[in-house]
Protein backbone atom coordinates (compact mmCIF):
# COMPACT_ATOMS: atom_id res chain seq x y z
CA UNK A 1 0.00 0.00 0.00
CA UNK A 2 1.71 3.31 -0.70
CA UNK A 3 0.81 6.25 1.81
CA UNK A 4 -0.35 9.58 1.03
CA UNK A 5 2.73 12.21 1.58
CA UNK A 6 0.74 14.21 4.29
CA UNK A 7 3.29 16.94 4.29
CA UNK A 8 1.79 17.98 0.85
CA UNK A 9 -1.66 17.30 1.58
CA UNK A 10 -3.33 20.55 1.68
CA UNK A 11 -5.82 19.94 4.14
CA UNK A 12 -3.13 19.00 6.95
CA UNK A 13 -0.99 22.38 5.59
CA UNK A 14 -3.95 24.38 6.31
CA UNK A 15 -4.79 23.27 9.51
CA UNK A 16 -1.43 23.07 10.52
CA UNK A 17 -0.78 26.87 9.28
CA UNK A 18 -3.99 27.83 11.27
CA UNK A 19 -2.28 26.26 14.20
CA UNK A 20 0.37 28.31 13.72
CA UNK A 21 -0.69 31.33 13.04
CA UNK A 22 -3.48 31.07 16.56
CA UNK A 23 0.41 30.25 18.29
CA UNK A 24 1.73 32.81 17.33
CA UNK A 25 -1.28 35.58 17.74
CA UNK A 26 -1.39 34.18 21.02
CA UNK A 27 1.97 34.90 22.10
CA UNK A 28 1.75 38.43 20.55
CA UNK A 29 -1.70 39.49 22.11
CA UNK A 30 -0.65 38.07 25.20
CA UNK A 31 -0.17 41.47 27.45
CA UNK A 32 -4.06 42.26 26.78
CA UNK A 33 -4.51 39.05 29.21
CA UNK A 34 -7.15 37.65 26.35
CA UNK A 35 -7.63 33.87 26.24
CA UNK A 36 -7.69 32.73 22.91
CA UNK A 37 -11.16 32.15 23.00
CA UNK A 38 -11.50 35.64 24.16
CA UNK A 39 -9.77 37.18 21.22
CA UNK A 40 -11.66 34.95 18.83
CA UNK A 41 -14.46 36.37 20.03
CA UNK A 42 -13.43 39.88 20.46
CA UNK A 43 -11.96 39.78 16.87
CA UNK A 44 -15.91 38.44 15.54
CA UNK A 45 -17.41 41.07 16.94
CA UNK A 46 -14.93 43.69 15.68
CA UNK A 47 -15.66 41.88 11.89
CA UNK A 48 -19.49 42.07 12.48
CA UNK A 49 -20.50 43.77 16.03
CA UNK A 50 -23.94 43.44 17.03
CA UNK A 51 -24.40 40.02 16.56
CA UNK A 52 -27.10 38.15 18.82
CA UNK A 53 -25.55 35.34 21.13
CA UNK A 54 -27.14 33.28 18.98
CA UNK A 55 -25.62 34.43 15.42
CA UNK A 56 -22.16 34.71 17.15
CA UNK A 57 -22.51 30.96 18.65
CA UNK A 58 -22.89 29.73 15.21
CA UNK A 59 -20.17 31.76 13.77
CA UNK A 60 -18.07 30.73 15.79
CA UNK A 61 -19.00 27.07 15.84
CA UNK A 62 -19.67 26.58 19.87
CA UNK A 63 -22.77 26.11 22.18
CA UNK A 64 -24.67 29.20 23.17
CA UNK A 65 -23.62 28.34 26.92
CA UNK A 66 -19.96 28.50 26.24
CA UNK A 67 -20.39 31.71 24.70
CA UNK A 68 -22.40 32.88 27.61
CA UNK A 69 -19.35 31.83 29.53
CA UNK A 70 -16.82 33.55 27.64
CA UNK A 71 -19.17 37.04 27.32
CA UNK A 72 -19.77 37.31 31.14
CA UNK A 73 -15.98 37.21 31.71
CA UNK A 74 -15.53 39.84 28.92
CA UNK A 75 -18.54 41.75 29.90
CA UNK A 76 -16.90 42.04 33.58
CA UNK A 77 -13.76 42.79 32.01
CA UNK A 78 -14.77 45.70 29.84
CA UNK A 79 -14.43 44.42 26.23
CA UNK A 80 -18.43 43.62 25.74
CA UNK A 81 -21.78 45.15 26.62
CA UNK A 82 -24.78 43.06 25.90
CA UNK A 83 -28.00 45.58 24.42
CA UNK A 84 -31.81 44.64 24.14
CA UNK A 85 -32.25 43.09 20.58
CA UNK A 86 -34.98 45.72 19.03
CA UNK A 87 -35.87 43.00 16.83
CA UNK A 88 -36.82 40.30 19.66
CA UNK A 89 -36.91 40.68 23.20
CA UNK A 90 -35.81 37.67 24.40
CA UNK A 91 -32.25 37.99 22.76
CA UNK A 92 -29.66 40.28 23.01
CA UNK A 93 -26.87 42.19 20.98
CA UNK A 94 -23.39 41.99 21.75
CA UNK A 95 -21.07 44.72 21.21
CA UNK A 96 -17.54 45.62 21.55
CA UNK A 97 -17.50 48.17 24.33
CA UNK A 98 -16.03 51.66 23.00
CA UNK A 99 -13.11 51.72 25.02
CA UNK A 100 -12.05 48.68 23.32
CA UNK A 101 -11.10 50.99 20.01
CA UNK A 102 -7.50 51.55 20.84
CA UNK A 103 -6.86 47.83 21.95
CA UNK A 104 -8.53 46.78 18.77
CA UNK A 105 -6.62 48.89 16.79
CA UNK A 106 -3.08 47.65 18.05
CA UNK A 107 -4.51 44.12 18.28
CA UNK A 108 -5.34 45.01 14.11
CA UNK A 109 -1.41 45.88 13.58
CA UNK A 110 -0.06 43.31 15.10
CA UNK A 111 -2.63 40.51 12.93
CA UNK A 112 -1.56 42.54 9.92
CA UNK A 113 2.11 42.04 11.59
CA UNK A 114 1.75 38.64 11.85
CA UNK A 115 0.55 38.11 8.10
CA UNK A 116 3.42 39.77 7.08
CA UNK A 117 5.73 37.83 8.68
CA UNK A 118 4.24 34.39 7.18
CA UNK A 119 4.01 35.88 3.97
CA UNK A 120 7.35 36.81 3.95
CA UNK A 121 9.41 35.67 1.08
CA UNK A 122 6.56 35.84 -1.61
CA UNK A 123 6.21 38.21 -3.79
CA UNK A 124 2.77 40.80 -3.52
CA UNK A 125 2.09 38.75 -6.88
CA UNK A 126 2.10 35.56 -5.27
CA UNK A 127 0.50 36.70 -1.95
CA UNK A 128 -2.68 38.13 -3.95
CA UNK A 129 -2.48 34.64 -6.09
CA UNK A 130 -2.70 32.64 -2.52
CA UNK A 131 -5.38 34.79 -1.48
CA UNK A 132 -7.25 34.04 -4.56
CA UNK A 133 -6.48 30.27 -4.30
CA UNK A 134 -8.27 30.40 -0.50
CA UNK A 135 -11.29 32.37 -1.61
CA UNK A 136 -11.67 29.81 -4.65
CA UNK A 137 -11.42 26.80 -2.40
CA UNK A 138 -13.85 28.81 0.54
CA UNK A 139 -16.69 29.25 -2.05
CA UNK A 140 -16.52 25.61 -3.35
CA UNK A 141 -16.78 24.68 0.41
CA UNK A 142 -19.38 26.81 0.82
CA UNK A 143 -21.35 26.01 -2.41
CA UNK A 144 -20.63 22.28 -0.94
CA UNK A 145 -22.24 22.79 2.35
CA UNK A 146 -25.26 24.38 0.56
CA UNK A 147 -26.16 21.21 -1.56
CA UNK A 148 -28.71 18.58 -0.83
CA UNK A 149 -29.36 15.59 -0.16
CA UNK A 150 -29.50 15.38 -4.02
CA UNK A 151 -25.50 16.29 -4.21
CA UNK A 152 -26.99 19.40 -6.58
CA UNK A 153 -25.85 22.96 -5.69
CA UNK A 154 -28.39 25.11 -4.70
CA UNK A 155 -25.96 27.93 -4.08
CA UNK A 156 -23.76 29.65 -6.65
CA UNK A 157 -20.65 27.68 -7.99
CA UNK A 158 -17.65 28.87 -9.32
CA UNK A 159 -17.34 27.23 -12.60
CA UNK A 160 -14.33 25.87 -14.21
CA UNK A 161 -12.51 28.07 -16.98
Amino acid sequence: MQRENVERNFGFLMHDIARLLRMNYDRRVRRFGLTRSQWWVITNLYRNDGLTQSELAETLDIERASLGRLLDRLEANGWVRREPCSKDRRAKRIRLASEVGPVMREMRVIAAGLRRDAMSGLTPDAQEAFVDVLLAIKSNLVALNGQGTSGKSTGPRREEG
